[in-house]
Order: structure tokens, then sequence, then C-alpha cells
């Protein structure tokens, strides 16, 4: 299933929004960022961390760097993440999955599909993606990169929909604002 570069518009910075919608490994790194951190935050550190390590993302390079110095280029300040040895130590694993299970192509995990079930499988079995994830990830490739397999809407749950859900609604920092003000008015609720 062909994908063309993305439409994703919301991390403040150009340079990283073109890399996330132009690269697919700093796409799902941006992906496992997203947890307990700010979204713009999360996917700006896939820009950081290539200009930390001064070369382009690619699942190879990422793999042979050692676990340690990963661990350092997501641990400079400002760091990464908030827990930026955990996140170094799953982004070497996904570099790692992507090369042993995808030739190190990050686009053939949605290569070859006979429907959004296996997508969904295939995001399950990737290190730091659950069910959440693979739901939102699915919603990401439908409404940002125009991949669409057989059922993407029922395994993208209520991602799928129109709103402001999750990063796959994210095309501006006006939709960021969105997403934030629909969040809090969410947890009000509960």
């Amino acid at each position: 299933m062909e994908s063309m570069a993305g439409s994703l518009r919301f991390t403040g910075n150009a340079d990283a929004d073109d890399l996330l919608n132009n690269n697919f490994l700093a796409l799902f790194i941006g992906m496992l960022l997203d947890q307990q951190f700010p979204i713009e935050r999360a996917f700006l550190g896939p820009h950081q961390l290539a200009q930390r390590l001064g070369f382009d993302l690619e699942p190879s390079d990422l793999a042979r760097l050692p676990i340690e110095d990963l661990v350092r280029f997501f641990s400079e300040k400002p760091a990464l993440h908030r827990f930026p040895k955990s996140m170094a130590e799953r982004t070497h694993a996904l570099c790692q999955y992507l090369i042993d299970y995808y030739g190190g192509n990050p686009q053939d995990v949605w290569a070859d599909l006979s429907d959004a079930a296996e997508l969904h499988q295939r995001l399950l079995s990737l290190p730091g993606f659950g069910e959440k994830k693979a739901q939102i990830f699915i919603a990401l490739l439908a409404k940002r990169f125009q991949v669409t397999p057989d059922g993407w809407e029922q395994f993208a749950g209520h991602y799928a929909g129109v709103g402001f859900h999750s990063v796959a609604d994210l095309d501006s920092p006006e939709a960021l604002s969105q997403l934030r003000k629909q969040r809090t008015k969410a947890r009000k609720a509960k």
C-alpha cells in the first residue's frame, strides 16, 4: 500500500514537521515518545535526535549505536523525554525490530496488507506499541498519509472520527490547541 508525504503541522518547528511527514522512522519515534509527555515535544523529539546524532534517522544506523550512546543522546539537555533511558531503549528495540522483520524499512509495516486487521497486528508487534498507540497510528496513517487499508476506521476506533482526538488530527498549531481543549473538557467530565 503506497503512502505519500504527510500533512502534520503542529510542533512549532517547520523542519521537525517536515521530518515527521517524510521519514517514517521519525514518525514511529514520535509515537513512541508520545507517552506522559507533551505531544508537540514528543513529536519534536525525532528532529532533535537527528540534530544531536548528526545524521538522518535510519533504523540500521540507530540499531548499530551502542545503547549507552543512544541513552546519552536522549538525555542531553533538554532531554528528549521525561524518561530518556527507557525511551532510548524502546527506540533502539524498535529499530532492531524494523531491521529484523521489515528489512529496516519502516514503510514496509503497512506494505502488502490484506486489510486493517493485519496492520493492527503488525503495529501491536512493534516494541512500545499497545492497543491505544496502534489505534492512533492507524488513524494517523489514514488521515495524514492516505494509507487506508480496508476496515481502518474499525481498528482506529474513535480516533477515526472527525474532531480532535489525537496526533492524527493535527494539521496546524490551532488544531493542537483544539485537541488540548477537548482533552481538558474530557478530564473535567470524569
